[in-house]
Parts: C-alpha cells; sequence; structure tokens
C-alpha cells in the first residue's frame, strides 16, 4: 500500500482484480475538484482497449506494477457509461457510486477507507463530487500530443546452413574396346611346271608319298590396366541473392475525437 497521490503514480499500469486477473490499462487520471487527489480512474477494456470504464480508486492499493481494485473485471466492464470523458456531473457520479456500492458491500450505503490516499468517503448513492479530467501528459506538455509508431528494422546476419564434403570412392564398370587382331589361315598355292622350276619339280622319286607342315599364327588381345591422373576436383562457394519477405508485429498509436457538439453543429446546419 501507498499514500502517493500524485496522478502520474496510476497512469498506465496494470489495473487487476482481487484475484489477480488483468482488467485492462490505466487509461487517464481525474481528481477531486475540492481535496486535488486522485479520486477516479479510467481503464481500457473491450477489443483492442477502445472501451474506457470509469473505476472509483477508493477501495484500491498498489501492488509492484498493478493497480489493485476492490472489483471483479465483469464488475467494471458493465460499469454505467459516462457521456462526457473529462468530466463528471453529479448525476454521473451518484450513478456509478450507486453502482460500485452494492459490489462492495451489497448494500446502497457503505463506509469506505481509501487505501491509497488514506482518505475516508461515505458514499450513499448521492454523490455530489466533481472531478474533473486530468492531463495525462504531464503540465509542461502543449497543447498538441505526438503520435508514435513502431517499424520493422530488417537486417541480415550470416548462419550456417548446412556443410559440403567431397569423398573419393573407387567403383568397377565394364568397359568395351575394339581391338583389331590377325591370324594366319593355311590356304593351297599350285603353279604350273615351267622351264624355271622343273628341276625342283623332278628332283626326287617319280611316284612316292610326301608330307609337308606349315605352322599357323593368330593375335589376341591383351588386357591390362594402368592408372592415370584425369582431373582436379575441388569445393568452392559462390554467394547467390534471393528475395525474402519478412513479417513482424508493429504497435502505432491512434488519434480518435470525442466532440460532443457536433451532433448540435450538425443539428444547426440543417436548421438554416
Amino acid at each position: 500500500m501507498t499514500n502517493a497521490v500524485s496522478p502520474d503514480v496510476f497512469i498506465g499500469r496494470t489495473a487487476v482484480d482481487p484475484q489477480g486477473h488483468k482488467i485492462g490499462s490505466v487509461g487517464q487520471v481525474y481528481v477531486n475538484d475540492q481535496s486535488g487527489v486522485p479520486d477516479w480512474v479510467t481503464v481500457n477494456t473491450g477489443l483492442f482497449g477502445m472501451k474506457e470504464n470509469f473505476v472509483p480508486l477508493q477501495g484500491s492499493s498498489l501492488n509492484g506494477d498493478d493497480l489493485v481494485l476492490p472489483f471483479d473485471k465483469d464488475v467494471v466492464k458493465d460499469a454505467p457509461e459516462v457521456s462526457d470523458a473529462s468530466h463528471l456531473d453529479a448525476d454521473e457520479q451518484d450513478s456509478l457510486y450507486s453502482y460500485y456500492s452494492r459490489y462492495l458491500t451489497g448494500g446502497q450505503s457503505t463506509t469506505m477507507t481509501d487505501t491509497v490516499t488514506g482518505d475516508t468517503d461515505t458514499y450513499t448513492g448521492r454523490g455530489t463530487r466533481g472531478a474533473q479530467g486530468y492531463d495525462t501528459s504531464g503540465p509542461t506538455t502543449d497543447d498538441a500530443m505526438t503520435r508514435s509508431e513502431e517499424q520493422l528494422q530488417v537486417g541480415t546476419q550470416k548462419v550456417e546452413t548446412g556443410r559440403a564434403r567431397l569423398r573419393k570412392y573407387v567403383v568397377t564398370e565394364q568397359q568395351s574396346v575394339n581391338v583389331p587382331v590377325s591370324r594366319e589361315e593355311v590356304r593351297i598355292e599350285r603353279e604350273p611346271i615351267t622351264e624355271a622350276n622343273r628341276g625342283e619339280a623332278l628332283d626326287g622319286p617319280d611316284i612316292s608319298e610326301e608330307e609337308h607342315e606349315v605352322v599357323l599364327h593368330a593375335e589376341q588381345p591383351v588386357v591390362a590396366t594402368e592408372s592415370v591422373p584425369v582431373e582436379r576436383v575441388r569445393l568452392g562457394t559462390e554467394t547467390v541473392t534471393d528475395q525474402q519477405t519478412v513479417s513482424g508485429e508493429v504497435r502505432k498509436e491512434q488519434i480518435e475525437l470525442t466532440d460532443d457538439t457536433a451532433a448540435d453543429v450538425r443539428a444547426d446546419n440543417r436548421n438554416r
């Protein structure tokens, strides 16, 4: 618990229920017109935090970065809506006090001690205190607000994606080569008796038996292997550039205008 009363203490905190369940984030802080201390806060709830719900600070406490409210999430979400978020009038406070009092004690009248400010307030459903908006940007800001948004910062880094290796191994395959080979074949040669060969032809008996032999030759293929170098192989790298699409979530601030006089202006234009 703390006695801090500066509105800046509450802005941006996470509002949780007594069980620690998140309700939403604190958007605006409202101070009491008479005492000048924080009296109400708005909690951004709903889809994307677009809805603001008013919650009294009485009975609340600070726990680290959280603002612990004495109400369940559904109670805050179902609180009466306020038409003008810049100021709470008496009727709106009466409605809000009456609504939240029921969930604290189950009755219409209850006395609650503010654990944040130390003040004691009695709510009877007849609240008359005014609350005005507090500039969440601080007292030193000008009359404009800066809208910011996140942008993706994209770069590259070199990472190892794999390894390539050269390995040499032996395989056996069949090769066919045409080799010319020659062989000797026998043939009979006949020549007539002439004056030139007559002497050789008549040398020997007139009638006899005789045998002549000729040795035949042929070539055969001879297979042998020889290891010879044929090429050099090495590993190299090259850089290839591709296009890749990266995506990420970025946050940006949106600014919306709430103008309660817009309807009156349009009505005036129609009457002209």
